[in-house]
């Protein structure tokens, strides 16, 4: 492997991983760890339970301080369904943009943060730089927490995290919380022909969907806005559901999935427990009375923090030098930096792309924000050396 890799050539070998989320990343994780080697710089893998799955963690200068933490995932979202006109698992290039499936979400900083490998090492930071790639990103932040885990059983917390979330390589300061729940209803089976005597699942599911419409407009009130966001206000929304088996048969059982987008400051729990109250005082009660094994039950799926970061703060100051700009902003889509921050590491999301193509059929990213990411990083090298423990 050769050590003069630049950002374009390694986003290349990245997007050839198919990491989908429900697949394994291991053969990424050890390309990466192999790369990582031959500059010199050791890792550690952090396994899931069944060793299916890893995250990579590496420090390259002092271990005696904390440094600075550039985190992105590793996994990508599916592309099956999607119109894809390239390869989603070769880098195609054309017109200043680089086509593959996670170019821009999020392996281009990724690229960007292996291409600066070398000038890290030849840097003699001061101050150390960690790199954190993870798992399972895509469907709630699972395996970063045990990267966090692992950080507060060390005696030298990082003084700061940079989240490469595509961004434009604009510095963002904030985004909003998740709460993802599995609603089960289930009914009471019969012939259609003599429903009342059965308990409809998707009925009774319907009831609540329409709860949850309720909630989310009255959330939507001017009222409860924060501007700093888009939306600016915590939003509910329902994404699936399934039931029935046939049109001649009341339906047994029901399931739908719905989500709170939460601004930072509102309690996402504070749905569920209004759902849950709503499904034991008003329609468990009806369903009983017909059949007494009916149940309505509640499983979580995700859950992760909202990320406020303060403007006057050292983390903000510090992207704020290294992007070159200081129009802070924030974004609607979630990241691990909310896990990173409730953990006391001060983190803000700054990365190279536009989310705008992440997640759909022919995702890119332009030649030109990998270098002006590569250019970042070059910051970062002589800005962590000029000072010390900054």
């Amino acid at each position: 492997m050769s050590t003069s890799l630049n950002s374009q050539a390694l986003l290349e070998k990245l997007i050839g991983f198919a990491t989908v989320s429900r697949d394994s990343n291991l053969a990424l994780i050890e390309f990466v760890r192999d790369y990582l080697a031959e500059q010199g710089v050791d890792s550690e893998l952090i396994h899931n339970e069944d060793g299916s799955k890893a995250n990579l963690w590496a420090t390259i200068g002092p271990t005696d301080r904390g440094g600075v933490v550039l985190s992105g995932h590793t996994d990508v979202v599916p592309v099956d369904g999607q119109p894809w006109t390239v390869p989603a698992f070769e880098m195609t290039e054309r017109d200043g943009k680089l086509y593959g499936r996670g170019s821009t979400d999020m392996k281009g900083y990724i690229a960007c943060v292996l291409a600066a490998v070398p000038s890290f090492k030849a840097a003699d930071l001061e101050t150390p730089i960690h790199l954190a790639f993870s798992y399972d990103e895509e469907v709630g932040c699972l395996g970063v927490r045990s990267i966090i885990s692992m950080l507060e059983e060390r005696p030298h917390r990082p003084i700061a995290c940079i989240i490469g979330e595509p961004t434009e390589l604009k510095p963002v300061l904030g985004h909003k919380g998740k709460l993802g729940v599995r609603c089960q209803v289930k009914g009471a089976p019969c012939h259609s022909a003599y429903a009342p005597e059965g308990v409809n699942a998707i009925e009774t599911a319907a009831k609540m969907i329409t709860k949850l419409t309720e909630i989310g407009e009255r959330l939507a009130d001017p009222a409860h806005h924060d501007e700093r966001f888009y939306p600016p206000f915590s939003t509910v929304q329902t994404g699936v559901i399934e039931g029935g088996r046939a049109l001649n048969i009341v339906p047994s059982e029901c399931r739908f999935d719905w989500e709170v987008r939460s601004l930072p400051g509102f309690d996402a729990g504070e749905v569920e427990r209004e759902m849950r109250d709503y499904a034991d005082t008003e329609l468990l009660p009806r369903m009983h009375a017909v059949e007494p094994d009916t149940d309505i039950r509640f499983e979580p799926l995700q859950a992760y923090p909202g990320l406020t970061t303060e403007a006057s703060s050292d983390v903000a100051r510090l992207i704020a030098t290294l992007a070159d700009r200081d129009d802070f902003g924030t974004v609607a889509y979630g990241t691990e930096g909310g896990l990173f921050h409730e953990a006391g590491i001060p983190t803000v999301v700054c990365g190279p792309g536009c989310m705008d193509q992440g997640h759909k059929p022919d995702e890119f990213i332009a030649i030109e924000q990998l270098e002006r990411c590569d250019a970042m990083l070059q910051r970062l090298v002589k800005h962590l050396g000029a000072r010390g423990d900054s």
